[in-house]
């Protein structure tokens, strides 16, 4: 009987499907179905984005407030699937809003309820604390997650947030000025991805995932940089107080909203530029001290366990 498996994703760039493509070659034989499932909101959101219209979908983004999704098609619905391998950006530290409004619609828990789940991420560099949130809503749908997959911008930080504002803004994947590098996850990095395929494939024809992170680990499926933890988290802490100031100021593309969320602009640019150097600093000065909770937060976030809140 054929394994069937589905790819469940959103994308904006394409970059997303590229990398779910290669992780999948390996998957596609005469023993394995694969049906794909691109989410499709109500409205959509524009790539390559005008800036004000980027900065506007924070507090939505940030705070999980769902829009209308598309409903997938019936013959998507009808299968039992072995294996769902679960495709997503993230917006502002927190998966995109159309991600946040599949997890949360009727049909998360129609398609995920009882089976295994791979998580697939590519961003800019921070992703630990959006992979704790879909930790929490896939255990909402009671899914299974056995795997995640983590691809980045191995660009240093601030190299990253110029190239990938010109990508986001311009929509050209390509080297700003001639000189930077190019933004997002690298084509090696893309190509590469497919040797995930393979413990996938062996779990799913055994039935068994309980092994699954731990070999994916190994083939380095996650990096977790120690200074990027504490930023994560202290940036959760400051955009929730951002998040729920700027829900208050109206609805998307209100005049006093529009208003704020410029300042909420300048303010990330501040803190970007000014006060993460600071920030590292700090870092590097508590470095041995923090040596214990470091290897702890390391060992966790490269785990496909959740914790208690």
């Amino acid at each position: 009987m054929k394994k069937e498996v589905l790819v469940i994703y959103y994308t904006q760039s394409g970059q997303l499907f590229d990398i779910l493509e290669n992780i999948t070659s390996s998957l596609k034989n005469d023993s394995t179905n694969i049906s794909y499932l691109k989410i499709e909101t109500n409205p959509e959101f524009e790539f390559p984005w005008k800036q004000k219209n980027f900065y506007d979908v924070f507090p939505e983004s940030f705070l999980q407030i769902p829009c209308e999704i598309h409903p997938p098609e019936e013959d998507i619905l009808n299968k039992k699937y072995d294996l769902v391998i679960f495709g997503y950006q993230v917006w502002f530290l927190t998966p995109s809003i159309p991600i946040n409004s599949f997890l949360k619609s009727k049909y998360a828990k129609l398609l995920l309820k009882d089976t295994p789940v791979v998580t697939v991420v590519a961003c800019r560099n921070m992703w630990l604390q959006a992979q704790e949130k879909v930790k929490r809503l896939l255990k909402s749908a009671e899914a299974n997650l056995v795997g995640h997959i983590a691809l980045v911008d191995r660009n240093i930080n601030h190299i990253s947030v110029i190239t990938i504002a010109h990508w986001m803004f311009s929509g050209k994947k390509d080297r700003y000025l001639g000189i930077f590098p190019k933004p997002g996850v690298s084509d090696k990095d893309i190509n590469a991805a497919a040797r995930f395929g393979s413990p996938i494939k062996r779990a799913l024809e055994i039935g068994d995932f309980t092994k699954l992170q731990e070999k994916l680990v190994a083939l380095k499926s996650v990096y977790i940089n120690p200074f990027l933890i504490q930023t994560d988290e202290r940036g959760n802490i400051i955009f929730t107080k951002w998040a729920n100031h700027l829900i208050k100021k109206g609805d998307v593309n209100q005049p006093n909203r529009i208003k704020w969320t410029r300042i909420f602009e300048y303010y990330l640019q501040f803190a970007v530029w000014a006060i993460t150097p600071i920030v590292f600093v700090v870092f590097l000065l508590t470095y041995l001290p923090m040596s214990a909770k470091r290897n702890r937060d390391k060992a966790y976030y490269s785990s496909v366990e959740l914790k208690d809140i």
